[in-house]
């Protein structure tokens, strides 16, 4: 075991952040006399400067449907991103949410979730204030179509890449209103400390035993704490950094625990690893993190750990940034284990290890901004499988590749890359499906949407 970025100050979330609108307007593909309708509720989740999350909830008071497109109209420039639950387009101020494979038929009072990242104006970010629902406006309460209109499918998003296929057990139809993404969602999920009282933590003694403690908790980091080496965080712990939260000198250790979300914190100056999650620990997500120039691995993840989610997070003036494996010898207890998802983060010249990848299969490797990255951007080894899709690699010679050091070769497979004066890498062997569901972003956006979005500071929590 063994990279700071300044945080930018949070905007509050406006007061019309939630709106629930109860409103009619289902198209069915059944008899002439299907009554249709339904109910729309409408929520900002967070919000930072330049960007919000959005959550929708869709309940049918109508006749059952097979197959929804909901639309609105944003009045302030707002502009959707990425969505997870739907597929969503915009025209202008016009928006489009088709429902995915998994959430199309819903029954008298069924519901469908999803939800959104958007840019806003800092300025205002008014509710919609009207629905359409299969281009049937959203007027309350039930109405009974004089004609008989089919429903038509869900339109195609051309320039967005295809998922993977929908498991046997579907996820839930729209993830935590946090945004989590990924194998973290699975077995189980991923909640952390949940509604437990925040604690808040100015110094290593209390940030020490806070973590270290039994049961559930929501610990807050305030201010700039020192220290040094390892500090054990148990499990059922969400660790979140006020604004300005800084860990210098030393790292967190999530080992042989479960359910742990750390978000929002800035770490550098570490004498062993930043985060290191060990020991067939499970459900941990790393959210929303900047690292800078530590001795060790920034998000080292290896002995058999399992379920992790790495989002969000900004890498830079670092050399080894995140492994996961850490031994060739180690396959008995690796193999069947280290499943993680890597998406949305900034390898900001971070020299190799982004990641190093041994035994996982699937890793999930997507819509990740690589610059300069003078040593390597991927490594599968030791017959991990490794899918590398919708990213972005500017100035990187060594993109991805097979084997690495005295590591034998893994499986890789790479679709929907976006190359500047940067080739594409080595590719061997299949790579098992993902399962779960997940928002794919064009690869050419993706050095915009991770600069402005990676990293502590970008959300508030």
């Amino acid at each position: 075991m063994r990279t700071t970025q300044r945080r930018m100050t949070l905007l509050a979330t406006t007061a019309a952040a939630t709106a629930a609108l109860v409103t009619g307007g289902f198209l069915t593909a059944v008899s002439a006399q299907a009554a249709a309708g339904c109910q729309v509720a409408y929520s900002v989740a967070s919000q930072w400067p330049g960007g919000f999350t959005g959550n929708v909830t869709v309940t049918n008071l109508g006749d059952p449907v097979s197959g929804w497109t909901l639309g609105w109209s944003y009045g302030a420039g707002q502009q959707v991103s990425q969505a997870w639950g739907a597929t969503v387009t915009q025209s202008g101020s016009q928006v489009s949410a088709a429902n995915v494979d998994y959430n199309g038929n819903l029954a008298t009072n069924g519901s469908a979730s999803f939800g959104f990242n958007a840019s806003w104006n800092n300025s205002s970010n008014p509710v919609p204030t009207s629905f359409t629902l299969n281009n049937v406006a959203c007027t309350g309460g039930t109405t009974t179509p004089t004609t008989t209109t089919p429903t038509t499918a869900p339109p195609t998003n051309p320039g967005t890449p295809t998922t993977p296929p929908i498991p046997s057990d579907p996820p839930p139809s729209v993830p935590p209103p946090s945004g989590l993404v990924g194998w973290a969602t699975q077995n189980g999920g991923t909640t952390g400390g949940g509604g437990a009282p925040a604690t808040t933590v100015t110094n290593a003694s209390a940030l020490t035993s806070a973590l270290n403690a039994t049961g559930s908790a929501v610990i807050r980091v305030s201010g700039t704490i020192s220290c040094s080496g390892m500090l054990r965080v148990r499990s059922n712990k969400t660790i979140l950094g006020n604004s300005g939260a800084t860990i210098v000198g030393c790292g967190l250790n999530v080992s042989g625990d479960r359910n742990v979300i750390i978000r929002n914190l800035t770490f550098r100056d570490w004498n062993d690893d930043a985060i290191n999650v060990q020991e067939s620990a499970t459900n941990i997500w790393i959210d929303h993190n900047t690292f800078s120039n530590g001795y060790d691995g920034a998000v080292d993840i290896k002995r058999g750990s399992d379920f992790v989610t790495v989002s969000w997070n900004r890498v830079f003036n670092h050399d080894k940034t995140m492994l996961l494996g850490h031994s060739d010898d180690n396959g008995a207890q690796d193999t069947g284990h280290l499943r993680v998802t890597y998406h949305h983060n900034w390898f900001d010249g971070s020299k190799q290890r982004n990641p190093r990848v041994r035994f996982g299969n699937p890793v999930h490797v997507y819509n990740n901004y690589y610059r300069a990255n003078t040593g390597y951007g991927v490594a599968s080894t030791e017959n991990a499988g490794v899918l590398v899709e919708g990213n972005y690699f500017e100035n990187v010679p060594d993109t991805y590749h097979l084997g690495e050091a005295d590591s034998g070769p893994g499986r890789l497979v790479a679709r929907n890359n976006h190359f500047v004066n940067s080739p594409a890498g080595q590719t061997g062997g299949s790579v098992a499906s993902i399962p779960y569901s997940y928002q794919l972003d064009t690869a050419s956006n993706v050095k915009s949407i991770v600069t402005g979005g990676a990293g502590a500071g970008r959300i508030t929590v």
